[in-house]
C-alpha cells in the first residue's frame, strides 16, 4: 500500500509516495525523477524495491502538477530542501536513487548530507561532459525517444506537458552546468552508476568517468535498454541495486 503526502519546506512543495518494506527490514530507498518528469516512470522500480525495504518516491517542486514556487531553486537549494524532507519523514539513512537530472539532485544531497546517505545510485546520469550543451542534449534525447517503448514515451511526454516548457527551461541551465563529475568526488558513500546498454544520453565512457571520480564507484549496464531503463527493465535495475548493497 502506498501512502501519499505533501511536504512543504521553505516555500517548496514536495509530493512523497511511501511504501513500507517487509517486516524486519531496515533498508530505505529514496527515488528522485529527472527534469520534467515525475514518480510515474519510477513506479515499477518502486514496486520492486519495496520487496526489500521502505521506499519514498518524491516529486520535486513545480513538477508532476505541484505548485511552481516564485523562483526556480538550483540544484544545491533543492538538495538542501530534500534533506529537510527526509528528516521530516524520519529517514535516518537511505539509498538515494536518481534518474537523469535526478542523478544530480541525489549526488548533491549525498555530498551535503553524508549522515543521511547509505549509498548513491545514479541511472542514466547527466550531463555528459562531452555533450554539455542544450542542443547536444536535445539531439541525444530525440535519439532516445525514437528507441523507447510507446509506454515509456507516453509517461514522459505527458509529464513534460504537466511541467510546461517555461519551468523546464528554467531548470535546463542548472542541468547543463552542474559539475556532477566533481561532486561525486565529495561523496563518502559508495556510488553505483546504471545505464541502459543503448542509452544515447549517458554514454559508457561518461559513466565510467563518474565511477572513477568517486572514492568508491561501480558501473552496471542493462543490455538492450535505453535511457528510461528503470521503467523498461525495473527488475534488472532493482537487482543491480540490491547486488551493489550486498557488496
Amino acid at each position: 500500500m502506498i501512502r501519499e503526502s505533501v511536504v512543504r519546506v521553505g516555500g517548496l512543495s514536495f509530493r512523497v509516495r511511501s511504501s513500507d518494506g517487509p517486516e524486519g527490514t531496515s533498508r530505505t530507498f529514496v527515488l528522485i525523477h529527472g527534469i520534467g518528469a515525475s514518480h510515474r516512470y519510477l513506479s515499477r522500480l518502486h514496486e520492486r524495491l519495496a520487496a526489500t525495504g521502505s521506499v519514498h518516491s518524491i516529486d520535486l517542486p513545480g513538477f508532476a502538477g505541484l505548485p511552481k514556487p516564485d523562483h526556480a531553486p538550483d540544484i544545491a537549494e533543492t538538495a538542501t530542501a530534500l534533506g529537510d524532507v527526509l528528516t521530516r519523514l524520519g529517514v535516518e539513512r537511505a539509498v538515494l536513487v536518481g534518474h537523469s537530472m535526478g542523478a544530480q539532485w541525489v549526488v548533491e544531497l549525498g555530498a551535503q548530507r553524508p549522515e543521511l546517505t547509505a549509498a548513491v545510485v545514479v541511472i542514466g546520469p547527466v550531463t555528459d561532459s562531452e555533450h554539455r550543451s542544450a542542443p547536444a542534449q536535445a539531439v541525444a534525447l530525440t535519439a532516445d525517444v525514437l528507441g523507447e517503448t510507446p509506454g515509456a514515451n507516453a509517461i514522459v511526454f505527458t509529464d513534460y506537458l504537466r511541467c510546461g516548457p517555461r519551468w523546464y527551461a528554467r531548470h535546463l541551465p542548472f542541468m547543463i552546468g552542474y559539475p556532477i563529475e566533481e561532486r561525486v568526488a565529495a561523496l563518502t558513500a559508495p556510488l553505483l552508476v546504471i545505464r541502459g546498454g543503448n542509452d544515447p544520453v549517458a554514454g559508457i565512457r561518461w559513466c565510467r568517468r563518474l565511477r572513477d571520480s568517486a572514492a568508491e564507484g561501480f558501473v552496471a549496464v542493462v543490455p538492450g535498454h535505453r535511457h528510461v531503463v528503470q521503467h523498461t527493465a525495473p527488475g534488472a535495475v532493482a537487482s543491480a541495486i540490491i547486488a551493489h548493497l550486498r557488496r
